[in-house]
C-alpha cells in the first residue's frame, strides 16, 4: 500500500524524475503499477490528443508549434512520440525526442518516447495506461505522435478525445486511399506544408469530399508548421467545445477497456518464447501454424 501511496503522489509533485519512474512502472508492468493505475484520479479536463498521419508529413513540426502555442497560453503539456520498435530488441529509436529536443528543459513540458511493441499502428495498451497517467498528472494537454505506417494509423482513433489527421499537398493524388482509412477518424485535417503547390486545391478537394462542415464535418485547416503559420488557427479549433465536450466517449471507453481487457488476457504470452518455439515446432515435417496457435493457446 504505501508504494501505492508513494508512486500516486510521485506523479503529483511535479518532478520530472519522479513521474518518469511512475511511467516506467506502468509500460513495463512492473510490481505496484496495477495499484497506480487504480487510484488516478482525473480533476481536470485534460484532452489527450492524437496527430497521426503518414510519414513525412510533419508531425513532429507539428507539434513543436503546438508546444510552443500551448506554453504561451500559460499550459502545461506532455507528449508522447511513438517510436518504430526495432524488431530485434523491442525497444525505442527516441528519434522524435531528438527532434523535439528544445523543449526537454521547459518545467512545464514533459516527454517521453514509447516504443510500439509491436502494435501495427504504434499504439499498445501502454500507451493508454501511460497517457491516463499523464492525465492525471496535472497536465492540460497530452499529445500523442503516433509514427505513422499507413492504414493502420486508425488505432490512434481508440485512445484519443481528439484526433488530428496531418497530410501534406502531395497526399491530393492519393485522396481516395485518404478516404477509405483516416477520413473516418479524423476530428481535425491540417494540411502541413501549405506553402507548396497544391495546397489550396487539396484542402478544397477534401472539404468537397466531406460535404458541409455545418453538418459536424471536421474542419479542414492549413499550417506551415516550421513557420508556426496557421498554428493557432488550429490551438482553437481544438479548444472549440464541439471537440472538447467528445460526444463519442462512450465508444471511446468501450474501445479502451477492450485493448486493455486483451493485454490481461495476452499477458501470458511471451513474444519471445514464442519466437524460440516457432523456430522448434518449424523442424517439424508435419508443422501447420493454425494447429500450432491452437495448442499453444
Amino acid at each position: 500500500m504505501a508504494t501505492h501511496l508513494n508512486n500516486y503522489a510521485a506523479i503529483n509533485s511535479g518532478n520530472p524524475r519522479l513521474l518518469a519512474r511512475a511511467l516506467t512502472l506502468v509500460e513495463n508492468g512492473l510490481a505496484g503499477s496495477e495499484e497506480l493505475l487504480k487510484s488516478l484520479e482525473f480533476n481536470q479536463n485534460c484532452p489527450v490528443i492524437g496527430i497521426t498521419g503518414p510519414p513525412g508529413a510533419g508531425k513532429s513540426t507539428l507539434v513543436n508549434a503546438l508546444i510552443n502555442e500551448f506554453l504561451a497560453d500559460g499550459k502545461k503539456v506532455a507528449v508522447l512520440a511513438i517510436d518504430p520498435t526495432s524488431p530485434f530488441n523491442f525497444g525505442s529509436l527516441l528519434g522524435d525526442r531528438i527532434r523535439m529536443s528544445q523543449h526537454f528543459n521547459h518545467p512545464d513540458v514533459f516527454i517521453r518516447s514509447v516504443a510500439t511493441r509491436g502494435s501495427l499502428g504504434g499504439i499498445s495498451s501502454k500507451t493508454i495506461e501511460m497517457a491516463d497517467v499523464l492525465r492525471a498528472a496535472g497536465f492540460d494537454y497530452v499529445l500523442i505522435e503516433t509514427v505513422g505506417v499507413g492504414q493502420s494509423e486508425v488505432e490512434i482513433a481508440g485512445l484519443a478525445d481528439i484526433t488530428i489527421v496531418v497530410l501534406v499537398p502531395e497526399a491530393g493524388d492519393e485522396i481516395q486511399h485518404i478516404k477509405s482509412g483516416l477520413m473516418e477518424i479524423a476530428d481535425i485535417f491540417v494540411i502541413n506544408k501549405a506553402d507548396r503547390p497544391g495546397a489550396d486545391a487539396f484542402a478544397n478537394n477534401l472539404q468537397k469530399m466531406m460535404g458541409d462542415k455545418g453538418n459536424g464535418q471536421p474542419p479542414v485547416l492549413k499550417t506551415i508548421a516550421e513557420q508556426n503559420k496557421g498554428v493557432h488557427e488550429l490551438v482553437t479549433s481544438i479548444n472549440e467545445p464541439v471537440l472538447t465536450e467528445n460526444n463519442r466517449r462512450n465508444l471511446l471507453m468501450t474501445e479502451k477497456a477492450y485493448r486493455l481487457i486483451q493485454q490481461k488476457m495476452m499477458k501470458s504470452i511471451d513474444k519471445k518464447k514464442l519466437q524460440q518455439d516457432i523456430a522448434e515446432a518449424l523442424y517439424s515435417r508435419n508443422f501447420n501454424l493454425y494447429s500450432f496457435v491452437d495448442t499453444y493457446v
